[in-house]
């Protein structure tokens, strides 16, 4: 399903699954100046690509924030439209090596799809790719200076969000989070949360949250507690997701990723 809202020069996509829906998951891509930003996942690759085709004049190009597959399955359905994409080489690796995904992913987004051809290169105008690792490490944020408008692909996701992936690193999210506050962005669009009102702020509370976290939770591994008892008595245990993803995606492996950046 693809439904479309304006925000003035910013047109939002919302991506979405039946599956997905069902479990309160939704994805963003964005159009602005002509550039789309991102190319949703593959279960609505067909859908988006439709909709670019119908507006293939308008568009000069697209760009990948990063790997997962809700923002890049898209990209050979796109391609194959003749849309050139700037995607960093790290990024269209994992992308091309079409890994393997957990259960629930495939269920949510659905699988990546099989590699087809090369991609055409674009060099964007108007917008700036800045890499801003953390969520993964080939994650970037777009730039839009003359409007002050940062889309932040996974960057933010929220201010007190307790579930990570696997390899997401605290230590390099905090270090982006900061470094996007300072940038003063008079707007801000999620990847998943869309228009996020009072960008920096909302940036500054995430970042003062997750280290003030990171502490308390180094300071009770420190102290003996497992992670198990960290879930229970300080992030209120674990949620659905967390079940459903068999801890992929969870309570528990921010804990961990917590543990880490403590240490």
């Amino acid at each position: 399903m693809l439904r479309s809202e304006r925000h003035g020069d910013v047109t939002r996509l919302e991506l979405s699954s039946w599956i997905g829906r069902q479990l309160g998951y939704t994805v963003s891509a964005y159009v602005v100046g002509g550039v789309l930003i991102d190319t949703g996942f593959p279960r609505v690759a067909s859908e988006l690509a439709a909709w670019v085709a119908a507006r293939r004049a308008e568009l000069s190009g697209g760009i990948v924030t990063h790997w997962h597959e809700d923002h890049s399955g898209g990209v050979f359905e796109l391609a194959a439209l003749g849309l050139p994409l700037a995607i960093h080489p790290e990024t269209e690796r994992r992308v091309r090596e079409a890994p393997p995904l957990e259960m629930y992913r495939r269920l949510t987004w659905g699988s990546f799809p099989t590699p087809q051809g090369s991609l055409i290169p674009f060099a964007p105008s108007g917008v700036e790719v800045i890499p801003m690792p953390g969520h993964s490490p080939d994650h970037h944020v777009v730039w839009a200076p003359d409007s002050g408008t940062l889309f932040a692909g996974d960057l933010f996701l929220g201010v007190k969000v307790r579930i990570a992936h696997h390899d997401e690193n605290f230590r390099e999210l905090l270090v982006s989070l900061r470094k996007c506050a300072a940038m003063q962005p008079a707007r801000m669009f999620c990847g998943h949360r869309g228009l996020v009102p009072n960008a920096a702020s909302a940036l500054l509370a995430k970042a003062d949250w997750l280290e003030e976290t990171i502490s308390t939770i180094g300071q009770r591994a420190r102290e003996g507690w497992s992670d198990a008892r960290i879930v229970r008595d300080i992030m209120g245990g674990e949620e659905l997701t967390g079940r459903v993803s068999w801890g992929h995606y969870s309570r528990a492996t921010f804990v961990r990723a917590a543990r880490q950046a403590a240490a």
